[in-house]
């Protein structure tokens, strides 16, 4: 019998954003990042989260050297559920050629029971759950229902002692970073966020591993049999990591700067400069309330899934193949 080949259609809903958008779009998740990196304590003092300013932001946040990596799993999480085409294209892929997730509204749950502020992140994935989400980790067995195991997986990273409890399926789930699926059919794989690609660790329950691309090897999405995990590299040069590091070192150098725009030499680009003034602008605003506000600013949902029935188009009768078929289509032809 032939097999299936898919054809997803996805239109284009907007034109690419230029460079202060995109850059605008990752600054947002890392200030979100440096603001839930901050001490637990030190933000208590001053009222929580929502009271923190900018400007005392910068007098708050102490640097430490997983913060980029913290940030990086802020700013992957936000793209995919913003529909970066770049990242989209690759966490699809990772998804449906190697843990055949079935499904076609991809999206991230930020899990991370590792953060500061982790136990807001495991509230908000309990709500995002629903009682029939089912974790699929290649296992031969029915898949397992995720939101029964997300606070016992929360305290497993704390408690070495509870991780003897868990399914030995998910035995590893605890060191996830994020939970990536298909909402319309509630299906799940526990997945890892690393900066450093020599840092990408296996662990049972963990299917997917997203670092950014080596320019030393391919950049293929690829199942890498010796570690038993798929690795999704993101494009680098003018794509979306090249953007993600012009982003931190614009926040890291307005934090630098006490909340103000970084001299020239930090800062050399107008583009960048142009983003940090306006960070100096909101200083005395609260860096959730920033967030939102650039919210409209930055580049929008770039494509969208076009409705269907059924995606199965065509068939091939070669074995092996290629079998799924990602087509976007421009703005100017759509009627």
């Amino acid at each position: 019998m032939p097999d299936e080949l898919q054809l997803r259609i996805q239109q284009q809903r907007n034109p690419v954003a230029d460079e202060v958008a995109a850059v605008i779009a990752i600054v947002r998740p890392i200030l979100e990042g440096v603001l839930f990196a901050t001490k637990g304590e030190v933000v208590a003092q001053v009222g929580g989260h929502r009271n923190v300013s900018l400007a005392m932001l910068a007098r708050l946040y102490r640097p430490g050297d997983g913060d980029c990596g913290i940030c990086f799993e802020y700013a992957v999480h936000d793209a995919i559920n913003r529909r970066e085409p770049s990242v989209l294209e690759r966490i699809e892929e990772s998804m449906q050629r190697y843990c055949r997730v079935p499904g076609c509204e991809p999206a991230s749950i930020l899990f991370g029971a590792e953060k500061t502020g982790a136990a807001n992140l495991i509230d908000t994935a309990h709500g995002l759950l629903t009682s029939e989400s089912r974790l699929l980790t290649g296992a031969q067995a029915q898949p397992i229902k995720l939101k029964r195991y997300i606070n016992m997986l929360a305290a497993a990273f704390r408690r070495p002692t509870t991780r003897v409890h868990l399914p030995m399926s998910i035995s590893g789930l605890w060191k996830a970073d994020l939970f990536l699926g298909n909402r319309d059919t509630d299906r799940w794989v526990g997945t890892t966020v690393k900066i450093n690609p020599s840092h990408l660790e296996p662990a049972r329950g963990l299917r997917i591993g997203i670092v950014p691309s080596d320019t030393g090897r391919s950049d293929a999405v690829r199942f890498d049999q010796q570690r038993n995990i798929v690795v999704c590299p993101l494009p680098y040069d003018g794509a979306f990591i090249e953007l993600f590091y012009s982003a931190w070192a614009i926040v890291r150098g307005f934090i630098e700067a006490d909340a103000h725009l970084p001299g020239a030499p930090a800062l050399p680009r107008t583009p960048h400069r142009y983003i940090a003034r306006m960070l100096e602008d909101r200083r005395d605003y609260g860096v959730l309330d920033v967030i939102a506000g650039l919210g409209p600013l930055a580049q929008p949902e770039l494509l969208v899934p076009q409705q269907r029935q059924g995606d199965v188009i065509a068939t091939t009768g070669e074995p092996n193949r290629v079998d799924t078929i990602i087509a976007p289509v421009s703005r100017n032809t759509q009627a």
